[in-house]
């Protein structure tokens, strides 16, 4: 078998496609994005494909190991997304020639399904009570919030009311049993993180996520000691390289690694695997379309220490185009009493309505991630 074309799709809202064809008439598909800068992931892709091209498909490890040391600089969102989409598009074509979904090579599933959480609210969090309900109504038991709008270095307590008020509505509203994600998404830097966390300690949270970025590693045993939370990171991290001063600084409980942007199906195991040596829980980030979805539950069955997963039905991000809208068949992602069942079909389980993908990458996107200011003018994370 020969790998004879990779052609890449830009679909509405931000999401890029892969498609791998091949001489046998086996296709797979991956997701390769980095959520603003699709574009320039599409151009990587594109540079890979002239190793790809004429190669066996089946040689997954090998494809890794070229596309990542073939060139003198690697790592980084962009090579690592590239990489991410191209892998698993491999492992669905390897799945669909042997006719097993991808967690059957891995080693068999550990579990049949995984329990699966809901964002609430928006960049900005607001009304996120009212959401979190609705999210329960649907039959959620775990939801996750922004925890506060833009945050300078030392900032006013009345930012940290506003960030006790929301969470305590959302309490109020859901009650004590329902799993509470709180995301500080690296807009609070260490003085202020250090005063939420105290103060944040009596809500009983699922977890806190990135407290501060993840370039400030060094921070957070000291955060750690301070809350009761688990903290959780990883989404911005993209190799077992990254995630090993991750492990080797401590007070991390959760990573996040994304399937999507971390090298995809070949490296993010390895990642889940350290994690496990370090008795540290995995939660992969996944704000994404439906194949990279199918990607993370594939790694979900075999890895034993995944205790949810993120997905995106209904995130505010999906406007104009939503989780299911890529896929014949929508009963894969069905969620029940706040789990979803592991795909069972071949490859990574998804069938990818392909005229359809055709038809909205006309339309594409140039999505961005907003650019937000303080109030003396100077540049906010977001």
């Amino acid at each position: 078998m020969k790998i004879t074309r990779l052609t890449t799709f830009l679909v509405p809202p931000r999401w890029l496609f892969v498609r791998i064809d091949t001489d046998e008439g086996i296709s797979g598909w991956g997701e390769p994005v980095v959520e603003g800068r699709a574009h320039t992931v599409a151009a990587a892709v594109d540079e890979l494909s002239d190793y790809l091209v004429g190669k066996d498909p089946r040689h997954i490890e090998d494809h890794w190991n070229v596309m990542y040391r073939g060139g003198f600089y690697r790592g980084g969102p962009i090579l690592m997304s590239a990489i991410a989409g191209i892998d698993q598009a491999l492992w669905d074509i390897k799945g669909k020639h042997l006719g097993v979904p991808v967690h059957a090579l891995l080693g068999g599933p550990v579990r049949d399904r995984i329990r699966v959480y809901s964002w609430i609210g928006g960049d900005r969090p607001s009304d996120t009570a009212r959401a979190a309900k609705e999210a329960v109504a649907r039959g959620f038991t775990a939801v996750k919030m922004n925890a506060t709008e833009e945050m300078h270095f030392v900032d006013t307590h009345a930012k940290v009311e506003r960030v006790l008020e929301n969470v305590q509505a959302v309490r109020d509203a859901v009650g004590p049993e329902i799993g509470l994600g709180l995301d500080f998404h690296g807009r609070v830097h260490k003085p202020m993180a250090k005063v939420l966390m105290r103060e944040l300690a009596p809500f009983k949270l699922m977890f806190i996520e990135e407290p501060v970025l993840s370039d400030h590693l060094e921070c957070i045993p000291e955060l750690a000691s301070i809350s009761p939370a688990p903290i959780a990171l990883g989404e911005r991290l993209y190799s077992r390289y990254d995630f090993k001063r991750v492990f080797a600084t401590g007070g991390v409980d959760i990573i996040q690694p994304d399937p999507s942007h971390a090298g995809g199906i070949t490296e993010t195991h390895k990642i889940a695997m350290m994690a496990e040596a370090y008795d540290v829980a995995l939660a992969l980030h996944c704000p994404l379309g439906p194949i990279a979805l199918a990607a993370n539950l594939q790694l979900d069955a075999m890895c034993h220490n995944a205790f949810i997963q993120e997905q995106s039905l209904g995130i505010h991000y999906n406007a104009g185009n939503d989780l299911l809208d890529y896929i014949t068949d929508r009963s894969v992602f069905a969620y029940d009493n706040g789990y979803v069942s592991m795909p069972t079909g071949p490859g990574l389980g998804v069938e990818v309505n392909e005229a359809y993908v055709t038809e909205r990458s006309a339309v594409g996107h140039r999505w961005r991630n907003p650019i937000w200011r303080h109030s003396d003018g100077s540049v906010a994370e977001w």
